[in-house]
């Protein structure tokens, strides 16, 4: 810890982290995507700092305390390769801080976007009454739309205790209990019999060859919330169909499969994926309405045995 008596500033421990980070070859893609803006998020959370605020606090001293914790945390990021929100226990989703652990992946998803946009122009948000957010992890997704449809009833499932824990603490820190249920499932297996406006989930995804390949960093979060099978796709064709069971006539749903994109499309070239582009970045996620989802329940059919 010799460097500690040559940084002193939030500035000096912000550029040293930056440089080793650098230097250790890390990889970002949890929140951040560079390795600024891994150390600011670090650096300024376990300071209690907000990221707005004035330049020129950067040039305020640590104290002693101050720097030993920011220094640990630095040292775990690099030689643990532990992502920065495991390590503060914070990912911001929808504009929204979420308590996050290993048992969870880290908010990242580009369906925010359509969240806080309510779903448009494919949905009316007034006749938006029930949303289903399967797969839910911590729960993001199903918070963010209790914050985006107030009117609306938002049932979240997940197969994983572990994640329903974590999605608990949210529904809990975010006063949504009223609005938010869980429930654990595997896919629509233990749901109620419901006919839902919206469903929309992220599930597992990551092929075979990908997963093989994943940088330490997210070797961090649970493979249950990864590993989508050979082309990552098995969960996503189980939720298309069964999906149209679960919807109203006028309802939609949306899926993210990340780079699976082309493997769901070279599999089903005759089903009318809408794919969806986001202002933000991100890609990788798919609408289909309850008819399409109807009219290709064959195809679907043939594609993996049924099962919820």
């Amino acid at each position: 810890m010799s460097e500690l008596s040559e940084l002193s500033t939030i500035r000096d421990y912000i550029r040293w982290a930056v440089s080793r980070f650098n230097e250790a070859g890390l990889s970002f893609g949890h929140g951040t995507d560079s390795a600024w803006d891994d150390a600011v998020a670090l650096i300024l959370h376990t300071l209690h700092l907000r990221h707005d605020i004035n330049p020129a606090v950067l040039d305020a001293h640590l104290t002693q305390s101050e720097r030993e914790i920011v220094y640990k945390l630095i040292q775990r990021r690099i030689q643990e390769r532990v992502p920065v929100p495991y390590l503060t226990h914070e990912a911001w989703f929808s504009g929204m801080p979420f308590y996050v652990d290993e048992r969870v992946l880290i908010p990242r998803s580009p369906i925010a976007e359509l969240i806080e946009n309510q779903f448009q122009p494919w949905i009316d948000p007034h006749s938006v009454y029930d949303i289903l957010d399967l797969c839910t992890g911590s729960g993001c997704i199903a918070i963010a739309c209790a914050k985006s449809f107030p009117e609306a009833n938002i049932d979240a499932s997940d197969i994983s205790t572990d994640a329903l824990a974590v999605a608990k603490i949210n529904v809990l820190k975010h006063q949504m209990d009223e609005q938010v249920t869980l429930y654990q499932s595997n896919l629509f297996e233990a749901l109620p019999p419901k006919a839902y406006d919206i469903i929309v989930s992220n599930p597992p995804y990551v092929d075979a060859v990908e997963m093989s390949m994943l940088p330490a960093e997210f070797r961090h979060e649970p493979a249950l919330g990864l590993a989508g099978g050979q082309e990552g796709l098995d969960f996503a064709i189980r939720i298309m169909q069964h999906a149209y069971r679960y919807l109203n006539p006028q309802g939609i749903l949306v899926v993210e499969v990340g780079n699976s994109e082309y493997a769901l499309t070279e599999q089903f070239p005759d089903i009318p994926f809408m794919w969806l582009e986001f202002q933000r970045g991100g890609g990788g996620v798919f609408l289909l309405t309850a008819k399409q989802l109807l009219d290709c329940q064959d195809l679907l059919d043939a594609a993996l045995p049924s099962s919820s």
